[in-house]
């Protein structure tokens, strides 16, 4: 817990799509865990180190917003990816007239959080993986706003800003207070060694304390798998 950061993030729209609602998308009430952790990853990641939230404020009032978007139904197939790779000639394209959908999507408007996390060092980490060096890669980026792609919330449309809060009195005060129950949400996907076998998404009960989740103590009381 030595190497933590606060880090605060916003956009003018967010998507984390609840996996019951099938084919239209509505969102959660405020950002997942493995939403935040893969913000975290597209500034920072290494295989020698992982990722875990430990709080979550959420800022500003949650607003949701009805629009209805264009949609891509597929994905480009893979053996037509493996026989372009053998030099075969095929059509390596998807036409969005031909493959386009039109659907509702329940968002999120005007979002801001404040994910405060730290990683942990892998067990395959090698002699020069100290945890100093990448706290300092990390802060590094994180205050030049580097990152690997830009981030995004819940979906790739929705790029998202973010800085670093170094100081704990730098946190700006949530404009939530008491205890609101947010239902089960999604905490993260566990993923076995067969990379046969499809991903296991594990639930956590999210109860919000004054704006604030804690992840941890929330996974302790209501973790479902």
């Amino acid at each position: 817990m030595g190497y933590g950061f606060r880090l605060k993030v916003w956009g003018d729209y967010a998507c984390f799509t609840r996996p019951e609602m099938k084919v239209e998308r509505v969102s959660y009430d405020v950002i997942t865990p493995s939403a935040a952790r893969g913000l975290l990853e597209a500034i920072y990641w290494k295989p020698a180190m992982s990722w875990k939230i430990d709080r979550i404020h959420v800022l500003n009032p949650i607003k949701f917003d009805n629009i209805r978007r264009n949609e891509v139904l597929g994905t480009i197939s893979v053996s037509k990816v493996k026989q372009a790779m053998k030099g075969e000639a095929v059509e390596l394209y998807q036409d969005s007239n031909e493959d386009r959908a039109q659907r509702a999507s329940l968002l999120l408007r005007d979002v801001c959080y404040c994910i405060e996390a730290h990683f942990e060092m892998m067990k395959d980490a090698g002699p020069d993986d100290t945890p100093e060096k990448h706290y300092n890669i990390a802060l590094r980026r994180i205050m030049k706003g580097q990152c690997y792609h830009n981030p995004y919330l819940g979906c790739r449309e929705f790029p998202a800003n973010f800085e670093i809060l170094e100081e704990e009195n730098l946190i700006p005060a949530s404009c939530y207070s008491g205890e609101k129950d947010l239902g089960f949400m999604l905490w993260d996907l566990e993923y076995s060694k067969d990379p046969k076998e499809e991903p296991k998404p594990v639930f956590y009960r999210a109860c919000m304390n004054d704006g604030i989740i804690d992840v941890e103590k929330c996974l302790c009381y209501g973790g479902l798998s």
